[in-house]
């Protein structure tokens, strides 16, 4: 069966996740073409992801020629161009993006349509329920493949009103969500009728992670954050949460890996909070150098405001580093005491104070909980299993 997946931007940093969900599901026998809507303003550093982007075909690229010949081939269709004209307008009555955006979402679907046309597919899957659901939806609504789509959050949950959640819950084949918390939330924003297309496939490992005797943890205090560095990540908090426990005494060592528009605030803190020694920006790494990074750590901490299930949290659990995060979202179905510490977002205090528990911890207890996590990490988040429970819900759309 030859599926297409379609991605807003792909590869970029920090979607491991799908690049292992697509790699599995070839494994199973899946041909699978990629398609983005835009590339990645940043250039890619892991070899993985180098590759991935050199099998993607992005729509954006298609020139003022191919959009001319794919609106063409459309227009000659005209009942079913003017259905998918009639929805993208009323899609941007209740979108916060104007009538112009969704116009350019109708020409995307139209080059979409074009390239399907010269090599077919039986299926669209994409990832995140934002503009290239609505791609994937305008292209079936001219006629091409049926689609279906992931919800991760913490963005679409936030605006499912205005990303026309229902519409496009109504209209796909099935959906894919990756907590169950998340699918509560679809819940409410589609209709009752609707709740049975809702499927979870949990974001997953491969072997890498999976079948690798972890290493035993490090004798030093280092602690290690992955992730952008934006608000909704929680680095500010955490700063203030290092300065407490330097004030306090405490030697230790906080890694924290990544990029993003917070990063010159974030610089200034370190500086003017004279935690130079404490605090290391390591920018953006390769999936092996992060891999590396949390092997050589005692502890993940990951104080987000706003989450799905952070992929990171997994695969630091699947190398028995116990981890210290919020109890927002879908964390809570993977984190809680016997694998690490669950805080309240937005609180200095109760972060300092798990930091401070985890660096008083003895080396034994740091162990057991680690091997919990990873435990927990095996049996719900194997690429495999959930790679196979996708393959199920693709091979049903063409019954």
């Amino acid at each position: 069966m030859r599926i297409a997946y379609l991605i807003n931007t792909y590869p970029m940093v920090s979607q491991s996740f799908i690049r292992r969900e697509i790699a599995e599901l070839e494994a199973q026998g899946f041909e699978v073409d990629r398609y983005s809507a835009r590339s990645w303003d940043q250039d890619v550093v892991d070899p993985k992801d180098i590759a991935e982007r050199d099998k993607t075909t992005i729509l954006q690229d298609a020139g003022l020629v191919g959009i001319l010949k794919a609106v063409t081939i459309c227009f000659a269709r005209p009942k079913s161009f003017l259905k998918a004209k009639r929805l993208a307008l009323r899609m941007a009555k209740s979108s916060d993006r104007s009538v112009f955006v969704h116009i350019a979402y109708l020409v995307q679907a139209c080059i979409l349509f074009r390239l399907f046309a010269k090599r077919p597919v039986e299926h669209v899957h994409v990832h995140f329920a934002t503009n290239a659901t609505d791609i994937a939806l305008l292209c079936h609504e001219l006629g091409g493949p049926s689609f279906s789509f992931m919800v991760h959050g913490p963005e679409e949950l936030d605006r499912a009103v205005v990303l026309n959640m229902d519409e496009k819950v109504s209209r796909a084949a099935f959906v894919t969500v990756i907590t169950e918390f998340c699918r509560s939330q679809i819940y409410r924003w589609c209709s009752h009728d609707n709740w049975s297309k809702i499927q979870i496939v949990r974001c997953g490992l491969d072997a890498d992670y999976l079948d690798r005797e972890a290493l035993p943890l490090s004798a030093n205090r280092k602690f290690l954050n992955i992730g952008r560095i934006c608000e909704q990540k929680g680095q500010l908090l955490l700063i203030e949460a290092a300065a407490v426990l330097a004030k306090a005494g405490h030697k230790f060592e906080l890694t924290i890996i990544g990029d993003g528009p917070m990063r010159p605030e974030l610089e200034r803190m370190i500086a003017s909070k004279k935690l130079s020694e404490h605090v290391h920006l390591a920018g953006w790494q390769t999936s092996e150098q992060v891999r590396q990074h949390l092997l050589e750590s005692q502890t993940l901490v990951l104080p987000s405001f706003a989450e799905g299930l952070p992929v990171v949290i997994l695969e630091a659990l699947a190398l028995q580093r116990p981890v210290i995060t919020t109890y927002i979202a879908g964390i809570p179905e993977l984190v809680d005491e016997a694998c690490g510490w669950l805080v309240p977002a937005g609180s200095v205090e109760d972060l300092a104070s798990a930091i401070g528990e985890a660096l008083e911890l003895d080396a034994s207890s740091l162990v057991e909980l680690g091997k919990v996590g990873a435990q927990r990490v095996k049996h719900q988040h194997d690429v495999r299993k959930e790679a196979a429970l996708l393959g199920k819900l693709l091979k049903a759309t063409s019954t």
